[in-house]
């Protein structure tokens, strides 16, 4: 009797699984968006994070929500993202924010500016300090919505055809450097370049431009720098921790379910993650076989560091007295930047000085 009783528990509780399912499905609309990333497809950690995210919203939501991914150029070109976002060509798209800095130079407070945050630290700003509401608090004007989508970790500083010793040594120096950083490369007599990732090789190895920057070991050495321009240096001061966003044309945001928001916040999370880790994971090769290929590793030297911090202040003063966007954001930013190295140079700075200090020591 007992085990009767039992399967007809399970058969009714069977019954009403069945029958949930489709009243779930049915709360999960069809909907198709096309995202354009600013990047190419051989960058298979910047470009990969908009694959990924795509993907796992199609898994969380049983393929009802699907986004397809395009490279910068197969719709837009990377430069030109952000309009086609603000005005609806595409529903959303992947990229820094200061790429658009020619709109508006508060666009690269939240993506990176020199000596700002790292990696950890602008994740702390965007998710725990009100950095990401101040972030679409701006994007509002623009009809955009944004989230973070992913951080490649401290850059490096670039690949020259000559030495740079010295401030003389910039001096007419042609260097693609993206952002703010651009304006400081300029201060210190440079002449800033703005090239999208996949026109940076042809560019070097023609000398239409004399140096470049780009990301880290990982990606340079897939873009192959080091066989025309051998002289790699470091630190990326202009980049500590670049945050890379998905931006969605603000309408068809808010249109969405908000379990397909959740979604989707999960997925940028979850991709963003993701992008970190393979940096974290596979610079350190990268670094060791470009190396041992021939490229000449070089740290920038004291006084290129102190006359470009020096420069940048400057420059952000000169921009916060002209500009309330930027100055709400970057007073945020800079408040949050000093108290967390206040706390980094306690714990982080100490730990990690001690095991870099042991690992030179074998």
């Amino acid at each position: 009797m007992k085990r009767r009783q039992f399967l007809s528990v399970a058969a009714a509780g069977l019954a009403a699984g069945t029958l949930a399912k489709p009243a779930i499905a049915q709360s999960m609309p069809e909907v198709r968006w096309r995202l354009s990333s600013t990047f190419p497809k051989s960058l298979d950690t910047l470009y990969g994070a908009s694959e990924s995210l795509a993907r796992y919203v199609s898994e969380a939501t049983d393929g009802k929500f699907q986004i397809q991914p395009f490279a910068a150029g197969e719709i837009v070109g990377t430069f030109q993202a952000f309009d086609a976002v603000s005005n609806g060509t595409v529903e959303m798209i992947h990229g820094p924010g200061y790429y658009f800095l020619g709109k508006d130079p508060a666009f690269a407070v939240f993506s990176d500016m020199p000596f700002a945050l790292n990696a950890r630290q602008k994740t702390a700003w965007l998710y725990q300090a009100g950095g990401n509401d101040l972030v679409n608090q701006f994007l509002a004007k623009y009809n955009v919505h944004a989230i973070p989508g992913g951080n490649t970790g401290t850059q490096m500083g670039g690949w020259f055809r000559k030495e740079i010793k010295t401030l003389a040594d910039l001096q007419g120096l042609k260097f693609r450097v993206a952002g703010i950083a651009g304006q400081v490369m300029a201060k210190l007599g440079a002449v800033p370049q703005q090239i999208a990732g996949g026109d940076i090789y042809p560019a070097l190895e023609r000398g239409t431009i004399d140096a470049a920057e780009w990301v880290g070991p990982y990606d340079d050495e897939k873009l192959g720098f080091a066989k025309v321009a051998p002289f790699y240096y470091y630190p990326g001061f202009w980049e500590g921790g670049p945050a890379v966003h998905f931006y969605f044309t603000k309408a068809k945001w808010e249109e969405l379910p908000k379990h397909y928001k959740a979604v989707v916040e999960d997925a940028a999370a979850r991709a963003g993650m993701d992008m970190l880790a393979k940096y974290d994971a596979r610079n350190p090769a990268a670094l060791r076989r470009l190396v041992g290929a021939g490229a000449q590793l070089r740290p920038f030297s004291q006084e290129i560091l102190e006359a470009a911090y020096k420069a940048a202040n400057e420059i952000y003063e000169e921009i916060a007295a002209k500009n309330a966007d930027f100055k709400k954001m970057y007073d945020s930013l800079r408040d949050f930047r000093n108290e967390e190295y206040l706390w980094f140079q306690v714990a982080e700075y100490g730990f990690d000085t001690f095991m870099i200090r042991t690992r030179a020591r074998g």
